[in-house]
């Protein structure tokens, strides 16, 4: 019997030769928003990794929406240019039938911030802070930027910005656009009680405080040609009293789903500091409920490293497809080494170039790292 894993899944239109998906990661590492040779190489590499859908990083609308001066963004024309030259390499190179996935956002109250190696807290005076905004004027934590309470109209330009960027994606030739729902990050905030203290139809209710999501899958739904999947990442919890349930984001998904949008990716936490028991598949349980309770197509993700794990989370029905991030950074061919172990080899595909490195021209033992073969080399 075939690993799940390995079986092709029809996301929208879009079928994925398998259920693997490289997590969407933030690189910190654009030009002005604009990708370079990091992200050359980086894609490149997940090119070959065999996954069926490799999703790019958190994707800024504006230039203001980005989380931090590296972040990669798709809001004119030389950031789509940029994009276009990674993505030509990253294509030639990938096997045939490799889906590719972008992940567009806007990062609210939570932009204008350092760098992670650079110390992870709001942009200081002395480092050119631009100015924030989210649904209401609260800091995401002491010592961050209080935003500005976004107005009617500004929320009218941020759904203009989705589409125009939807429509960069669709001319570079993406597979899926993922809508950025999760995280502690713009829509994330005006969905959760915790940062959103609206008086207006954005607020209050749980139909207000889903409307902004569920405008922008419609608008961004409208401009998509029928053979480009529109998913969602959204947060199954925020971990603290008084923040978005599992009944929420449930309902968030069901009314997702109603609207078109092809899966919903299940993750939480972000928009305030809470204690989160991160543990391997800490969050599989919220992609679970909510595929119960909404019916959507639903992708676990949060802490999946193992193919038995992953097998598993899909044999047991508590998600459709699951999707890995530092896995691949610690095993870029992750992939090859998961058909291995679950007897799936016959179902992936090996550069040709790499051939003699995969499991048949070992005559059925497990590949060997080299500083465990070297004696014979």
């Amino acid at each position: 019997m075939s690993a799940m894993l390995f079986t092709p899944l029809d996301v929208g239109a879009v079928r994925l030769q398998n259920r693997i998906v490289v997590s969407p990661m933030c690189q910190y590492s654009a030009v002005d928003g604009r990708a370079n040779n990091w992200h050359l190489m980086n894609l490149m590499q997940l090119g070959i990794s065999g996954a069926g859908l490799i999703m790019l990083e958190a994707t800024a609308i504006e230039p203001h929406a980005r989380i931090t001066y590296g972040c990669l963004g798709l809001y004119d024309d030389a950031s789509e240019q940029a994009l276009g030259r990674v993505m030509g390499a990253a294509r030639a190179v990938a096997p045939a039938g490799t889906r590719w996935g972008i992940q567009l956002g806007h990062a609210g109250r939570k932009s204008s911030a350092q760098r992670p190696w650079e110390g992870r807290g709001a942009l200081g005076p002395n480092e050119q802070p631009w100015t924030t905004e989210g649904p209401s004027a609260i800091p995401f934590v002491a010592g961050w930027h209080t935003p500005h309470e976004m107005t009617t109209q500004d929320i009218v330009r941020v759904k203009a910005s989705f589409v125009a960027s939807a429509l960069r994606v669709v001319r570079l030739g993406f597979d899926v656009v993922e809508i950025h729902a999760a995280h502690g990050y713009l829509l994330h905030q005006f969905f959760s009680p915790l940062a959103n203290r609206r008086q207006d139809e954005y607020g209050g209710s749980l139909e207000n405080r889903m409307r902004f999501a569920l405008e922008i899958a419609e608008a961004v739904g409208d401009v998509l040609p029928p053979n480009v999947a529109l998913g969602f990442r959204v947060t199954g919890t925020d971990w603290l009293p008084g923040g978005i349930t599992i009944d929420e984001a449930s309902a968030l998904s069901s009314a997702l789903k109603q609207r078109g949008v092809a899966y919903v990716c299940l993750s939480s936490g972000g928009v305030a500091p809470a204690n989160i028991p991160v543990t391997p598949g800490y969050q599989t349980h919220l992609a679970a409920e909510v595929k119960a309770r909404s019916g959507a197509v639903t992708r676990a993700v949060g802490m999946i490293v193992e193919p038995q794990q992953a097998e598993a989370i899909l044999a047991e029905g508590q998600a459709d497809f699951v999707a890995l991030g530092r896995a691949f950074i610690d095993d870029p061919r992750w992939v090859w080494h998961a058909a291995e172990q679950l007897g799936a080899v016959d179902q992936i595909h090996y550069p040709p170039q790499y051939e003699r490195g995969g499991a048949p021209n070992w005559q059925g033992a497990a590949i060997l790292r080299p500083r465990e073969h070297a004696a014979s080399v």
